[in-house]
């Protein structure tokens, strides 16, 4: 047994903030002007301090925690009164007696006590990773007591286990390699990570490169043991790993984590499967490909030990999904939550965390758990009311348009046999990937309606919904967020105008300018299209002359019409548009607010299926032909188009008061012609 006094003497206490990971350090970072001083990073609130590096010098923070910077000799040298830095080189002595000079004294006492002393104080050329003080004082009692108390047998393997029969600089440790031990050339595991941290099996080095006479000490943070299992084994024997065990065998990969590699397994617990929904977790069980793509997402490509983090970094799984992995003051987090309950279980082929929740990718989820706490879960909630769970949780191969919550922010519409139908119009006859969608593609939906394809340089829409966020590709089907209510299309744009009162002026005036068949074809245009109010608003002197000229009128109109699809949610700062008449319209957005050639839009994205219809209460004219005041009264064609008006706004809607102007134009036309 080890005596109190003599764990006094061998040993520094544990101090209070022990617990907190020593990550980060490594080799010195020379201050300029002050030979052979070295910076030095301090976390606040603890005694301990970290030799930093260049790629470490700007953080100032390790797992959120804030350091401080300080100044001292680097290993090897000492100040001199009256001298800058620390200009004198301080003798080489043997490894033994290194041992007490760079902070390891335990390791020097159990040296001496185990019979290494007379070795490391002799000729060779070794390299020793030496535990702190505090390294060895973190032991729990009954393990270090057992290792001191065996006739120091044990305790002669452990110390040799730590050495290596050649001199070793952290140049050579290179990530990925293994040294053989000098206890039965069995392996130590090297990891030097891109952040500059090195790891000697998951310990990390505190103080490196102190060179001594017969070799090199290098201080790690841990006592590390001999690891002979692999990944596959620690599976197989630990109790709490009983249900991983079993998928892990149902969906083959018993052979990958027994085989050579680096990989590093966030091992679910029992604990962490029972967190899951039962219906969830069994539909998992039950589909090999969701299974394997749920154990792939737990596997990362290469081993990293919890030493190596002190920020965030992603880490790519075998699935080929990633996972964000970091720190919180003392605990380790995976995507931003602190789920590993117990780290750095180290094994021939990698390491091992063991994490208390189930990490299930989006591969492995339905549309329904894909939407779950996210920005678009009251719609789930709607297409739940319009009882349509069934396309969204199943086996089919689908593609869903959920609009964001912010759509619903006043509440969810009633859902009738219209909704449920538009709802279906939500839902495509394929499980897509935005990154394949092109421009003019067809999409078929479960309501058996066309949806059109849109690609914008700042968007990319379908109809005049737009993709809000990077699509999620579940089990069987994909979620599209998108930025509003999708409007399919319903008629070409004259069957579009002519089924809403608000445009009757406009279809007379379209009829009798000779363009509806233009407007009838198959196409794709952008209409900006002036609304009854438009037309009344108009002087009365420009609404005669207007009229009154069949070819200007047609010039006029072809200006508010544009030979491309434009939908709202591809408008950004502004957008320019060639008119069919020949002069540019100009698209902007202000406040949320569409305006074409500065003048507001009163309603956008009137879906057609030859186009998108803008409704304006304003006649839009080009700068080259602004009308001339003339004083003669509308001639025979304006008095057609204005029957033809009439006629349509008293089918839609007798209420539409009207406007002085045209009261007195509807006047003259009954008293020339005898009424309608």
């Amino acid at each position: 047994m080890v005596s109190q006094a003599e764990r006094g003497n061998a040993v520094l206490a544990k101090p209070a903030a022990s617990k907190i990971p020593a990550y980060r350090t490594l080799f010195c970072f020379v201050v300029p002007c002050s030979p052979n001083v070295c910076a030095v990073q301090k976390l606040i609130g603890t005694n301990r301090k970290y030799f930093t590096n260049c790629k470490q010098w700007y953080q100032r923070k390790i797992c959120g925690k804030s350091t401080v910077i300080s100044y001292e000799c680097c290993p090897g040298y000492e100040k001199v009164p009256g001298e800058k830095g620390c200009p004198a080189a301080l003798p080489l002595s043997n490894i033994y007696e290194t041992l007490g000079v760079v902070g390891s004294a335990t390791t020097q006492l159990y040296s001496d006590r185990s019979n290494l002393r007379p070795e490391i104080e002799g000729p060779g050329s070794f390299t020793i990773f030496a535990p702190s003080n505090e390294a060895w004082a973190s032991l729990p009692a009954e393990t270090l007591d057992s290792l001191v108390s065996n006739v120091n047998i044990e305790l002669l393997n452990a110390l040799r286990y730590h050495m290596v029969n050649k001199r070793v600089l952290t140049d050579d440790l290179k990530h990925g390699t293994t040294l053989n031990s000098m206890y039965q050339d069995l392996p130590i595991q090297i990891h030097h990570y891109p952040n500059g941290i090195v790891t000697v099996n998951c310990a990390r080095l505190l103080k490196a490169d102190h060179h001594a006479t017969n070799g090199v000490v290098h201080v790690i943070d841990k006592v590390i043991a001999t690891t002979t299992n692999s990944i596959q084994h620690i599976i197989e024997t630990e109790e709490s790993l009983e249900t991983l065990r079993a998928a892990v065998a149902a969906s083959d990969l018993n052979s990958l984590l027994e085989s050579e590699g680096q990989y590093t397994l966030l091992a679910p617990t029992n604990e962490a499967f029972e967190k899951i929904p039962r219906e969830t977790l069994n539909r998992i069980l039950g589909d090999p490909e969701a299974l394997r793509d749920l154990l792939n997402h737990h596997i990362l490509k290469s081993a990293m030990c919890a030493e190596a983090i002190i920020a965030g970094l992603t880490m790519e799984t075998l699935e080929g999904t990633t996972l964000d992995v970091g720190c919180s003051g003392e605990e380790l987090t995976l995507n931003g939550k602190p789920i590993i309950a117990n780290k750095d279980v180290l094994a021939t082929n990698g390491v091992v965390h063991f994490v208390n929740e189930l990490l299930i990718p989006d591969s492995a989820k339905t549309l329904f758990e894909l939407a779950q706490e996210s920005e678009v879960s009251k719609s789930m909630d709607f297409f739940r009311q319009a009882g349509l769970s069934s396309h969204l949780t199943g086996s089919e191969r689908v593609t869903l348009l959920a609009p964001v919550n912010d759509v619903f922010k006043d509440g969810l519409p009633v859902v009738d046999s219209n909704m449920k139908n538009l709802l279906l119009n939500h839902i495509i006859r394929d499980q897509l990937s935005s990154k394949y969608l092109y421009h003019g593609q067809k999409l078929q939906t479960l309501g058996d309606k066309e949806l059109r394809v849109f690609v914008y340089r700042n968007n990319l829409c379908i109809e005049n919904a737009c993709i809000a966020a990077h699509d999620k590709r579940g089990r069987f089907g994909t979620l599209f967020s998108v930025d509003k209510m999708l409007t399919p299309p319903s008629g070409s744009v004259m069957d579009v105008l002519k089924a809403d009162h608000r445009f009757s002026t406009l279809v007379a005036a379209i009829q009798s300018a000779g363009l509806t068949e233009n407007l009838n074809r198959p196409g794709t245009f952008t209409v900006f299209a002036p609304t009854n109010e438009a037309f009344r608003a108009m002087p009365q002197g420009e609404l005669n002359k207007l009229m009154g000229n069949a070819k200007e009128l047609a010039n006029i109109l072809k200006f508010h019409v544009a030979d491309e699809i434009l939908v709202s949610g591809a408008v950004s700062a502004l957008v320019r548009l060639k008119s069919m008449q020949g002069d540019k319209l100009e698209v902007s957005t202000k406040n949320n607010v569409i305006h074409v050639n500065k003048e507001p839009v009163a309603e956008s994205d009137i879906m057609a299926t030859n186009g998108v219809i803008y409704a304006v209460n304003s006649v839009l004219q080009p700068q080259a032909s602004r009308p001339q005041e003339r004083g003669d009264e509308p001639a025979d064609p304006a008095l057609e188009i204005f029957k033809q008006a009439s006629a349509l706004s008293k089918v839609k809607d007798k209420k539409i008061s009207r406007s002085p102007v045209y009261s007195r134009l509807l006047a003259r036309m009954k008293e020339n012609s005898g009424g309608f």
